[in-house]
């Protein structure tokens, strides 16, 4: 884009190159009848002048065309200039947010009771060699006769990393006695986690805001509210009209990143928007999670058969966890493609991701085809990894 600039200051008749400053200090010399004869390329005091004024002017056309006249602009600006743009339309960049939720701990047997103390740590398995950890954050009694209870988890860190599909937080590095096994369920999250809101998002937001100048009766102001929750871009809100509940009702559907917001994170933002008061006169707006579009997937790894036990296994679990990442079930690969309402799912075209990341992957199979969805995102409700030799 600095082409863009460049050309705005040529358009303005600033020189933007070393020749064409040159030029101009040539023609201001013979313009103000200075009387600098010796004007040559190789004259030591000419070129001390021109290197003189040349530099800083070039330092400024620089500046001017790579980091001012960019961040004038809402498509270009970055940072802090963002943040001045958004300022201008009544936003603020969304601050990082801590996961929030519930995960189910299952005891050994149901005689008597077992406390779940506050802090305990449960962890994920490796997932792109790293590992996510949440912590308890008020004791829970697993009363006598009970099995299992959900116990109420936050996130070490804030972000999105924390925003887990089903399944994934299994861990307990310390064992909690009494405890046989624990993890997290489907719609485990109450708060979803959310990083420091990149300046693709929040330059969405400020795009949507010229949009919801009037603040009612139309998608993009409901869009602009929905969008100051954590974790939910105004890119993952979808809208269904034509009076799902009669004259003056719309819905809208909202996803994060990963994972599946639970109903009562949704019902915040039902709260905001039809409790106090950010709607319409007379408008019925109910939001709801996103429905998912479950389906059972067997995924066949072949290898040339020569790998160690150690590197088959490595594979099988660089398969999964890339497989899971399509289904938005973790945060922790890129050059993949994902799951997205109102679109084509392609296998062969995870299955080229997936060759272009693992080496060790001679071929790969996949008991589904493409998945065409509408007002819903795929999901996995099974994964199997078979593996085979090529």
């Amino acid at each position: 884009m600095t082409d863009v600039y460049e050309q705005m200051l040529v358009d303005a008749g600033i020189p933007v190159s070393q020749e064409a400053m040159e030029t101009e200090w040539r023609a201001i010399n013979a313009e103000e009848e200075v009387g600098i004869a010796n004007d040559s390329e190789w004259a030591p005091f000419w070129r001390l002048i021109t290197a003189i004024a040349t530099k800083p002017a070039m330092w400024l056309v620089q500046l001017l065309a790579t980091q001012v006249l960019p961040n004038f602009f809402l498509k270009d600006a970055t940072g802090a200039w963002l943040e001045l743009l958004a300022w201008a339309v009544d936003l603020e960049r969304k601050k990082a947010a801590t996961t929030r939720g519930f995960l189910l701990f299952t005891r050994e047997a149901a005689d008597g009771e077992v406390t779940v103390e506050a802090g305990i740590l449960v962890a994920t398995p490796p997932i792109n060699k790293k590992i996510y950890r949440v912590r308890t954050t008020q004791e829970v009694i697993i009363a006598d006769g009970v099995i299992s209870a959900q116990v109420p988890v936050e996130a070490e860190i804030p972000g999105t990393a924390h925003n887990l599909g089903p399944g994934y937080f299994t861990v307990l590095p310390e064992p909690v006695s009494g405890i046989a096994s624990v993890t997290n369920e489907a719609e485990w999250i109450t708060i979803a986690g959310a990083d420091a809101e990149s300046d693709d998002s929040l330059r969405l937001r400020c795009r949507n805001q010229f949009s919801a100048v009037g603040q009612y009766h139309h998608d993009a102001a409901y869009r602009a509210d929905i969008s100051l929750f954590a974790g939910i871009q105004p890119d993952f809100v979808w809208f269904e009209h034509d009076a799902p509940r009669g004259p003056g009702s719309a819905n809208a559907f909202v996803m994060i990143d990963s994972g599946q917001p639970s109903q009562s994170f949704v019902d915040g933002i039902n709260t905001y928007i039809r409790d106090q008061g950010h709607h319409g006169h007379g408008d019925d707006m109910l939001c709801f999670p996103m429905p998912e579009k479950p389906g059972e997937l067997v995924v066949t790894v072949y290898h040339d058969g020569v790998l160690s036990g150690e590197r088959i296994a490595a594979l099988n679990q660089a398969v999964s966890d890339r497989v899971r990442f399509a289904f938005r079930e973790n945060q922790d690969f890129s050059k993949i493609t994902r799951t997205m309402p109102f679109s084509r799912f392609s296998f062969s075209t995870l299955a080229y991701e997936l060759h272009q990341q693992l080496p060790d992957l001679k071929s790969v199979s996949f008991s589904l085809g493409d998945i065409v969805s509408a007002m819903e995102i795929p999901t996995i409700s099974s994964l199997t990894i078979n593996t085979e030799v090529a």
